[in-house]
């Protein structure tokens, strides 16, 4: 079920309308809307919802025996065991295949003629984010951040809750369990807030990111011989955008849509393309999974304190780990592999040049260069393998060829996805306080035509979201 669909509409006004209905019996109110996610999830496929119950059983029992181990080792067994569990089970369904092809390559460059069978695992949606979800609650309970919580119930509705379930914000479960245990409460700046980031969303999604996919970056990375350094290159500032747009829409509608039913996410994007140094970008770009990766691999490494050589080994391992994340792919260990060498790099540079700025150079020469760098990585990110990647960097050389795929349309798309990235960062919440002053009614009416713009601009059919896949 995908979010800028009449289904979801229809699906969302109905849990809207029946979690606030009963908003005065609480356990009724969890049950409902745990319930309503499964059948969320289920539209996929009813099958996976047996896998998320089972991940939830399973952190569920962790927990409870972290709390009631005696010893610190019988806390750490119980804790390494769960998050052990969690990964072979991630690690088969969303990397089986890729080890196995890996193996049988190595096995055929050695001679060997006999290879291990493979069969095709289908992956479930949304399995890396609910994957995470749950090591982070295993964690923090064995870390002492959050106890235990004796409500199965409680847990089921934090690793299941329909609007961050299959594509994020990564949410913690410190910082929505808290949530539950009070009565929720939705303002009318919560109404107002939830509503724009949705029209908000909708807009980036189906008309920015859409366009920019079928009108220019799905042709460039299509058949990357065929088009010129020109084309290329707005192929691959036009997939930055798009990625933008399309990722930072779904947080958009997941936090709009949470906050309508009283709950709160943290920000997950926050003007990725204006940060002056690639550490500065990690800290605008996918908050939820970039915090996630410090705070639960960066740091439990060493971090910064084992000194400078041991920080670059952990910057470069945080960030392939990061990449293999996204997928089983080489293209993505590339990926990692460039912005962990890139945050090492500059780390380096940082303290040996004993600078407080961006090592990248004066803050407007260090956007621009470091936004070409996040570029470079994102058409590994793209293509559709790693010698695809290759080919379009080659081609991105060849200026003889003339331009076929730039058009006004995707020009203006382009420079207003970047544009997003200069304005106010309160701009939304400066749409919102114009919109709080509305009366109820003028509202709705001005939300359902927001809408309905959207829907008659954008393009037919409902594209899934880029970060689906993962």
């Amino acid at each position: 079920m995908l979010f800028p669909t009449l289904n979801f509409l229809i699906f969302f006004l109905i849990v809207l309308a029946v979690a606030w209905a009963l908003v005065e019996r609480d356990q009724w109110r969890k049950l409902f809307l745990t319930a309503a996610s499964y059948v969320f999830y289920g539209f996929w496929d009813w099958r996976f919802t047996f896998l998320l119950l089972g991940n939830t059983l399973a952190i569920y029992a962790v927990g409870l025996w972290i709390g009631a181990a005696r010893t610190e080792r019988a806390r750490k067994w119980a804790a390494w065991t769960g998050v052990a569990v969690m990964l072979v089970v991630l690690g088969f369904f969303k990397y089986f295949e890729f080890f196995v092809a890996s193996l049988n390559e190595l096995l055929r460059s050695a001679g060997l003629e006999r290879e291990i069978p493979v069969f095709e695992v289908i992956l479930p949606v949304g399995i890396s984010f609910f994957t995470f979800q749950g090591i982070s609650y295993v964690l923090d309970v064995y870390h002492r951040v959050i106890p235990p919580t004796r409500s199965f119930l409680d847990l089921a509705l934090f690793k299941s809750f329909f609007p961050q379930l299959v594509a994020g914000p990564i949410v913690r479960a410190a910082d929505f369990m808290p949530q539950l245990a009070r009565k929720p409460d939705v303002t009318r700046l919560h109404v107002s807030l939830g509503l724009t980031l949705i029209v908000w969303g909708l807009f980036k999604k189906s008309i920015v990111a859409n366009y920019l996919a079928i009108d220019l970056v799905d042709k460039a990375f299509m058949d990357p011989g065929r088009y010129g350094g020109l084309d290329l290159l707005l192929g691959v500032y036009g997939y930055a955008v798009q990625i933008y747009c399309d990722f930072s829409a779904y947080s958009d509608i997941a936090i709009g849509a949470a906050m309508l039913l009283g709950y709160t996410f943290p920000r997950n994007f926050d003007q990725p393309y204006r940060a002056a140094s690639l550490s500065e970008f990690w800290r605008r770009w996918h908050i939820s999974l970039s915090s996630w990766l410090r705070d639960y691999l960066y740091i439990p490494l060493g971090g910064n304190r084992k000194g400078p050589i041991r920080t670059y080994v952990n910057l470069t391992i945080t960030m392939l780990l990061g990449g293999l994340w996204h997928g089983a792919a080489w293209k993505f260990v590339m990926w990692g592999a460039l912005h962990g060498v890139g945050l090492a790099a500059e780390r380096l540079a940082s303290g040996a040049r004993r600078v407080s700025g961006s090592v990248w150079g004066p803050k407007p020469v260090a956007i621009v260069l470091v936004f070409h760098f996040v570029c470079l990585g994102w058409i590994f990110f793209r293509a559709r393998d790693f010698a695809s990647a290759v080919d379009v960097i080659r081609g991105l050389f060849d200026w003889r060829t003339p331009p076929e795929l730039a058009t006004p349309l995707s020009l203006a798309l382009i420079a207003l996805g970047l544009v997003m990235h200069f304005t106010p960062r309160d701009l939304v919440n400066r749409f919102e306080a114009l919109f709080w002053r509305m009366p109820a009614a003028a509202m709705g009416v001005a939300c359902g035509f927001a809408v309905a713009l959207v829907e008659a601009f954008g393009l037919d059919g409902a594209a899934p979201f880029i970060y689906f896949q993962f």
